[in-house]
Protein backbone atom coordinates (compact mmCIF):
# COMPACT_ATOMS: atom_id res chain seq x y z
CA UNK A 1 0.00 0.00 0.00
CA UNK A 2 1.11 3.27 -1.25
CA UNK A 3 0.10 6.54 0.19
CA UNK A 4 1.01 10.03 -0.97
CA UNK A 5 -0.05 13.10 1.46
CA UNK A 6 1.32 16.48 0.29
CA UNK A 7 1.30 19.58 3.14
CA UNK A 8 0.55 17.34 5.90
CA UNK A 9 1.63 17.06 9.18
CA UNK A 10 3.03 14.23 11.44
CA UNK A 11 -0.02 13.18 13.19
CA UNK A 12 -2.03 13.08 10.01
CA UNK A 13 1.40 10.81 8.79
CA UNK A 14 0.47 8.47 12.36
CA UNK A 15 -3.50 8.39 11.33
CA UNK A 16 -2.65 7.01 8.34
CA UNK A 17 -0.04 4.71 8.82
CA UNK A 18 -2.35 3.17 11.48
CA UNK A 19 -5.04 3.11 8.64
CA UNK A 20 -3.28 1.01 6.69
CA UNK A 21 -2.36 -1.71 9.03
CA UNK A 22 -5.95 -2.05 9.80
CA UNK A 23 -7.02 -2.60 6.06
CA UNK A 24 -4.16 -4.98 5.78
CA UNK A 25 -5.32 -7.10 8.65
CA UNK A 26 -2.45 -6.41 11.28
CA UNK A 27 -3.13 -3.64 13.44
CA UNK A 28 -0.76 -4.62 16.10
CA UNK A 29 3.06 -3.66 15.37
CA UNK A 30 5.96 -6.30 15.10
CA UNK A 31 8.49 -3.90 14.81
CA UNK A 32 11.78 -3.70 17.08
CA UNK A 33 13.08 -0.62 16.02
CA UNK A 34 12.49 2.76 14.41
CA UNK A 35 15.66 3.61 11.65
CA UNK A 36 15.91 7.17 10.48
CA UNK A 37 17.71 7.49 7.03
CA UNK A 38 18.88 11.19 6.83
CA UNK A 39 20.15 11.81 3.06
CA UNK A 40 19.24 13.81 0.04
CA UNK A 41 16.66 13.37 -3.02
CA UNK A 42 19.95 11.98 -4.98
CA UNK A 43 20.75 9.57 -2.55
CA UNK A 44 17.73 8.51 -1.16
CA UNK A 45 16.95 5.28 -3.24
CA UNK A 46 19.74 3.20 -2.51
CA UNK A 47 19.35 4.11 1.09
CA UNK A 48 16.63 2.67 1.16
CA UNK A 49 16.81 -0.23 -0.94
CA UNK A 50 19.87 -0.78 1.76
CA UNK A 51 17.23 -0.28 4.78
CA UNK A 52 14.54 -2.45 3.50
CA UNK A 53 17.53 -5.36 2.93
CA UNK A 54 18.41 -4.53 6.49
CA UNK A 55 14.87 -4.49 7.33
CA UNK A 56 13.74 -8.29 6.49
CA UNK A 57 15.98 -9.42 9.40
CA UNK A 58 15.33 -6.51 11.57
CA UNK A 59 11.82 -5.18 11.16
CA UNK A 60 11.37 -1.75 11.53
CA UNK A 61 9.98 1.24 11.09
CA UNK A 62 12.02 3.57 8.44
CA UNK A 63 11.65 7.47 8.56
CA UNK A 64 13.57 8.53 5.52
CA UNK A 65 14.21 12.32 6.43
CA UNK A 66 15.44 14.31 2.86
CA UNK A 67 15.89 17.90 3.57
CA UNK A 68 14.58 20.67 0.48
CA UNK A 69 15.77 23.68 1.82
CA UNK A 70 15.09 25.67 -1.30
CA UNK A 71 17.45 28.22 -3.09
CA UNK A 72 16.18 31.22 -3.06
CA UNK A 73 14.07 33.51 -0.22
CA UNK A 74 10.82 32.55 -1.62
CA UNK A 75 11.47 28.77 -2.01
CA UNK A 76 12.49 29.00 1.85
CA UNK A 77 8.69 30.73 2.61
CA UNK A 78 7.37 28.56 0.92
CA UNK A 79 7.59 25.40 4.22
CA UNK A 80 5.52 22.48 4.11
CA UNK A 81 5.88 18.71 4.93
CA UNK A 82 5.31 16.30 1.89
CA UNK A 83 5.14 12.57 2.68
CA UNK A 84 5.21 9.10 1.23
CA UNK A 85 3.73 6.23 3.49
CA UNK A 86 4.65 2.41 2.24
CA UNK A 87 3.00 -0.44 4.50
CA UNK A 88 3.01 -4.37 3.03
CA UNK A 89 5.35 -6.57 1.54
CA UNK A 90 3.49 -6.12 -1.95
CA UNK A 91 5.42 -2.68 -2.41
CA UNK A 92 8.92 -4.07 -3.23
CA UNK A 93 11.01 -1.17 -1.26
CA UNK A 94 9.04 -1.27 1.75
CA UNK A 95 10.84 -4.20 3.49
CA UNK A 96 9.33 -6.05 6.87
CA UNK A 97 7.58 -2.76 8.02
CA UNK A 98 6.77 0.54 7.68
CA UNK A 99 8.23 3.25 5.68
CA UNK A 100 7.43 6.96 5.45
CA UNK A 101 9.51 9.30 3.25
CA UNK A 102 9.42 12.49 4.52
CA UNK A 103 10.34 15.81 2.33
CA UNK A 104 11.07 18.77 4.42
CA UNK A 105 10.83 22.30 2.00
CA UNK A 106 12.01 25.74 3.16
CA UNK A 107 12.60 26.70 6.37
CA UNK A 108 11.11 23.07 8.13
CA UNK A 109 13.83 21.44 6.68
CA UNK A 110 15.95 22.62 9.68
CA UNK A 111 13.61 21.24 12.12
CA UNK A 112 13.89 18.09 11.08
CA UNK A 113 13.43 16.57 14.87
CA UNK A 114 10.23 18.06 15.40
CA UNK A 115 8.72 16.43 12.60
CA UNK A 116 10.39 12.99 13.28
CA UNK A 117 10.06 12.76 17.05
CA UNK A 118 5.83 12.59 16.89
CA UNK A 119 6.77 9.34 14.11
CA UNK A 120 9.23 7.27 16.40
CA UNK A 121 8.15 4.09 17.17
CA UNK A 122 7.02 4.13 21.48
CA UNK A 123 9.55 2.09 23.73
CA UNK A 124 11.69 1.37 21.05
CA UNK A 125 14.87 2.04 20.28
CA UNK A 126 15.93 4.61 17.19
CA UNK A 127 18.70 4.38 15.42
CA UNK A 128 19.79 7.16 12.55
CA UNK A 129 22.14 7.11 10.19
CA UNK A 130 23.75 9.14 7.68
CA UNK A 131 24.47 7.63 4.43
CA UNK A 132 26.60 10.64 3.41
CA UNK A 133 26.95 13.91 4.53
CA UNK A 134 26.89 12.93 8.41
CA UNK A 135 27.21 15.88 10.54
CA UNK A 136 30.70 16.61 12.61
CA UNK A 137 29.14 15.41 15.67
CA UNK A 138 26.29 12.87 15.75
CA UNK A 139 26.03 12.54 19.00
CA UNK A 140 25.09 16.67 19.42
CA UNK A 141 22.75 16.69 15.88
CA UNK A 142 19.29 16.78 17.06
CA UNK A 143 18.15 14.20 14.88
CA UNK A 144 21.01 12.31 16.52
CA UNK A 145 20.13 13.03 20.36
CA UNK A 146 16.86 10.57 19.35
CA UNK A 147 19.08 7.73 18.81
CA UNK A 148 20.60 4.74 20.77
CA UNK A 149 23.16 4.27 17.75
CA UNK A 150 24.21 6.78 15.05
CA UNK A 151 25.84 5.21 11.96
CA UNK A 152 27.96 6.95 9.55
CA UNK A 153 30.29 6.16 6.91
CA UNK A 154 33.55 7.56 6.35
CA UNK A 155 33.71 5.88 3.34
CA UNK A 156 31.52 8.36 1.54
CA UNK A 157 33.50 11.30 2.56
CA UNK A 158 35.71 13.54 -0.13
CA UNK A 159 38.47 12.72 2.94
CA UNK A 160 37.85 9.46 4.46
CA UNK A 161 40.94 9.14 6.82
CA UNK A 162 40.06 13.11 7.73
CA UNK A 163 36.51 12.01 8.85
CA UNK A 164 37.90 9.14 10.83
CA UNK A 165 39.98 11.65 12.42
CA UNK A 166 36.75 13.67 13.19
CA UNK A 167 34.92 10.95 14.43
CA UNK A 168 37.53 9.93 17.08
CA UNK A 169 37.88 13.38 18.16
CA UNK A 170 33.95 13.78 18.37
CA UNK A 171 32.89 9.77 19.55
CA UNK A 172 29.97 9.00 21.82
CA UNK A 173 29.13 6.21 23.18
CA UNK A 174 26.28 4.78 20.52
CA UNK A 175 28.49 6.30 17.56
CA UNK A 176 29.81 3.61 15.21
CA UNK A 177 30.73 3.66 11.28
CA UNK A 178 30.61 1.16 8.27
CA UNK A 179 33.90 1.77 7.79
CA UNK A 180 34.71 -0.30 10.89
CA UNK A 181 31.59 -2.76 9.96
CA UNK A 182 33.59 -3.73 6.87
CA UNK A 183 36.24 -5.19 8.90
CA UNK A 184 34.19 -7.60 10.97
CA UNK A 185 35.19 -10.77 8.84
CA UNK A 186 39.06 -9.78 8.68
CA UNK A 187 38.90 -9.27 12.57
CA UNK A 188 37.02 -12.75 13.18
CA UNK A 189 39.46 -14.37 10.70
CA UNK A 190 42.48 -13.10 12.22
CA UNK A 191 41.84 -13.46 15.92
CA UNK A 192 40.93 -17.22 14.76
CA UNK A 193 44.28 -17.85 13.26
CA UNK A 194 45.98 -16.40 16.74
CA UNK A 195 43.75 -18.37 18.23
CA UNK A 196 44.61 -21.74 16.64
CA UNK A 197 49.03 -20.91 16.77
CA UNK A 198 49.78 -19.17 20.16
CA UNK A 199 52.46 -17.04 18.41
CA UNK A 200 54.11 -13.94 19.63
CA UNK A 201 53.39 -11.32 17.45
CA UNK A 202 56.08 -8.95 16.87
CA UNK A 203 54.76 -6.58 13.86
CA UNK A 204 52.45 -6.00 11.52
CA UNK A 205 51.33 -5.00 7.84
CA UNK A 206 47.89 -4.04 6.77
CA UNK A 207 47.45 -3.94 2.65
CA UNK A 208 44.69 -1.67 1.09
CA UNK A 209 43.72 1.31 -1.20
CA UNK A 210 45.07 4.66 -0.59
CA UNK A 211 42.39 6.50 1.14
CA UNK A 212 40.42 3.21 2.33
CA UNK A 213 39.52 4.11 5.50
CA UNK A 214 38.69 0.44 6.55
CA UNK A 215 42.01 -0.49 6.17
CA UNK A 216 43.35 2.31 8.58
CA UNK A 217 40.37 1.06 10.91
CA UNK A 218 42.04 -2.17 10.75
CA UNK A 219 45.74 -1.05 11.25
CA UNK A 220 44.69 0.88 14.27
CA UNK A 221 42.65 -2.02 15.64
CA UNK A 222 45.88 -4.22 15.49
CA UNK A 223 47.73 -1.86 16.71
CA UNK A 224 45.54 -1.23 19.27
CA UNK A 225 45.05 -5.23 21.09
CA UNK A 226 48.43 -6.32 19.81
CA UNK A 227 51.26 -3.58 20.99
CA UNK A 228 52.93 -4.01 18.14
CA UNK A 229 54.29 -1.68 14.93
CA UNK A 230 51.53 -1.39 12.20
CA UNK A 231 53.15 -0.65 8.55
CA UNK A 232 50.69 0.65 6.19
CA UNK A 233 50.99 0.02 2.78
CA UNK A 234 49.27 1.21 -0.48
CA UNK A 235 47.79 -1.48 -2.94
CA UNK A 236 45.56 -1.62 -5.93
CA UNK A 237 42.64 -2.57 -3.91
CA UNK A 238 39.60 -3.29 -3.86
CA UNK A 239 39.24 -2.09 -0.24
CA UNK A 240 41.95 -4.31 2.05
CA UNK A 241 43.60 -6.61 0.22
CA UNK A 242 45.99 -8.42 2.59
CA UNK A 243 46.85 -8.54 6.63
CA UNK A 244 50.71 -9.89 7.75
CA UNK A 245 51.57 -10.88 11.46
CA UNK A 246 55.14 -11.61 11.86
CA UNK A 247 55.61 -14.10 14.63
CA UNK A 248 58.86 -15.66 16.22
CA UNK A 249 57.53 -19.35 14.15
CA UNK A 250 56.82 -17.35 10.96
CA UNK A 251 54.22 -15.16 9.17
CA UNK A 252 50.61 -14.93 9.50
CA UNK A 253 48.93 -14.34 6.29
CA UNK A 254 45.94 -13.02 5.35
CA UNK A 255 45.92 -12.21 1.44
CA UNK A 256 42.80 -11.45 -0.42
CA UNK A 257 43.65 -10.65 -4.20
CA UNK A 258 39.76 -10.41 -5.46
CA UNK A 259 37.53 -8.97 -3.16
CA UNK A 260 35.90 -12.51 -2.83
CA UNK A 261 38.04 -15.09 -1.83
CA UNK A 262 41.02 -15.08 0.94
CA UNK A 263 43.71 -17.10 1.21
CA UNK A 264 45.07 -17.80 4.56
CA UNK A 265 48.86 -18.95 5.77
CA UNK A 266 49.34 -20.26 9.05
CA UNK A 267 52.92 -21.11 10.10
CA UNK A 268 53.17 -25.21 10.20
CA UNK A 269 49.41 -25.59 8.85
CA UNK A 270 48.37 -26.20 5.09
CA UNK A 271 47.43 -22.92 3.52
CA UNK A 272 43.57 -22.69 2.95
CA UNK A 273 40.92 -20.44 1.07
CA UNK A 274 38.11 -18.67 3.39
CA UNK A 275 35.17 -16.67 1.96
CA UNK A 276 35.67 -12.97 2.78
CA UNK A 277 33.74 -11.15 0.49
CA UNK A 278 33.02 -7.62 -0.04
CA UNK A 279 29.42 -6.98 2.07
CA UNK A 280 26.49 -4.85 0.34
CA UNK A 281 25.21 -2.02 2.15
CA UNK A 282 22.31 -3.92 3.48
CA UNK A 283 24.44 -6.87 5.46
CA UNK A 284 26.67 -4.17 6.79
CA UNK A 285 23.35 -2.17 8.00
CA UNK A 286 21.67 -5.36 9.46
CA UNK A 287 25.15 -6.54 11.02
CA UNK A 288 25.11 -3.26 12.74
CA UNK A 289 21.80 -3.18 14.16
CA UNK A 290 21.68 -6.95 15.81
CA UNK A 291 23.20 -4.70 18.53
CA UNK A 292 21.85 -1.49 20.00
CA UNK A 293 25.04 -0.92 23.05
CA UNK A 294 27.86 1.32 22.82
CA UNK A 295 30.46 -0.23 20.74
CA UNK A 296 33.40 -0.34 22.89
CA UNK A 297 35.82 -1.78 20.64
CA UNK A 298 35.80 0.80 17.87
CA UNK A 299 35.68 3.28 20.39
CA UNK A 300 39.14 1.50 21.51
CA UNK A 301 40.11 1.52 17.88
CA UNK A 302 38.94 4.98 16.52
CA UNK A 303 40.37 7.19 19.58
CA UNK A 304 43.54 5.14 19.60
CA UNK A 305 44.66 6.77 16.07
CA UNK A 306 44.00 10.76 17.74
CA UNK A 307 47.37 12.79 17.76
CA UNK A 308 49.43 9.13 16.53
CA UNK A 309 49.10 9.73 13.16
CA UNK A 310 51.46 10.98 10.36
CA UNK A 311 51.39 11.11 6.45
CA UNK A 312 54.25 8.85 4.74
CA UNK A 313 54.95 8.44 0.93
CA UNK A 314 53.50 5.70 -0.01
CA UNK A 315 56.75 4.58 -2.14
CA UNK A 316 58.39 4.46 1.47
CA UNK A 317 56.54 3.64 3.93
CA UNK A 318 57.81 3.56 7.76
CA UNK A 319 56.53 1.14 10.15
CA UNK A 320 55.02 3.24 13.26
CA UNK A 321 57.01 2.93 16.62
CA UNK A 322 55.37 0.68 19.28
CA UNK A 323 53.20 2.55 22.53
CA UNK A 324 54.51 1.37 25.18
CA UNK A 325 52.55 -2.07 26.94
CA UNK A 326 50.69 -0.94 30.19
CA UNK A 327 52.05 -2.40 33.27
CA UNK A 328 51.53 -5.87 33.94
CA UNK A 329 50.17 -6.54 30.53
CA UNK A 330 51.05 -10.25 29.15
CA UNK A 331 52.15 -9.24 25.60
CA UNK A 332 52.42 -12.97 24.15
CA UNK A 333 49.13 -13.89 24.88
CA UNK A 334 46.56 -13.52 22.21
CA UNK A 335 43.81 -13.86 24.58
CA UNK A 336 44.82 -10.96 27.24
CA UNK A 337 47.28 -8.79 24.94
CA UNK A 338 46.33 -5.35 23.93
CA UNK A 339 47.82 -4.05 21.36
CA UNK A 340 49.03 -0.28 20.63
CA UNK A 341 50.93 0.76 17.92
CA UNK A 342 50.74 4.03 15.36
CA UNK A 343 48.89 3.58 12.32
CA UNK A 344 50.01 5.15 8.61
CA UNK A 345 47.72 7.18 6.75
CA UNK A 346 47.57 6.08 3.05
CA UNK A 347 47.42 9.44 2.25
CA UNK A 348 50.35 10.88 0.10
CA UNK A 349 53.49 13.12 1.85
CA UNK A 350 52.75 15.68 -1.33
CA UNK A 351 48.84 15.83 -0.71
CA UNK A 352 47.88 18.30 1.69
CA UNK A 353 44.36 16.83 1.64
CA UNK A 354 45.22 14.11 4.51
CA UNK A 355 48.69 15.90 5.42
CA UNK A 356 48.41 16.20 9.37
CA UNK A 357 44.84 13.89 9.68
CA UNK A 358 44.73 11.01 12.13
CA UNK A 359 43.78 7.67 11.23
CA UNK A 360 41.52 5.52 13.49
CA UNK A 361 41.77 1.14 14.13
CA UNK A 362 39.27 -1.47 13.06
CA UNK A 363 36.40 -3.23 14.65
CA UNK A 364 33.00 -4.47 13.16
CA UNK A 365 32.13 -4.48 10.22
CA UNK A 366 35.12 -5.33 7.28
CA UNK A 367 35.38 -5.50 3.65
Amino acid sequence: MNIDLTDTTSSRINAELVKARRSLGSPAMGMVLTLVIVTDEGNHYDALKAASGASKEHPSRILVVVRRPGRSPRDRAQHRLDAEVRVGSDVGEAGSGETVILRLHGELASHAHSVVLPLLLPDAPVVVWWPEDAPENPAEDPLGRLAQRRITDAAATEDPVGALSLRATTYAPGDTDLAWTRVTPWRSMLAASLDQKHSTVNSAVVEGEEYNPSSELLALWLAERLRVPVERRISEGPGITGVRLETAEGQICLDRANGALAELAVPGQPDRHVALQRRSTAELLAEELRRLDPDEAYAEAVRFGINKISAPDPAHPTPAAPAPAPAGAAPDSAETRKPAAKSRTASKSSSSKNSGANSPGAKKAAK
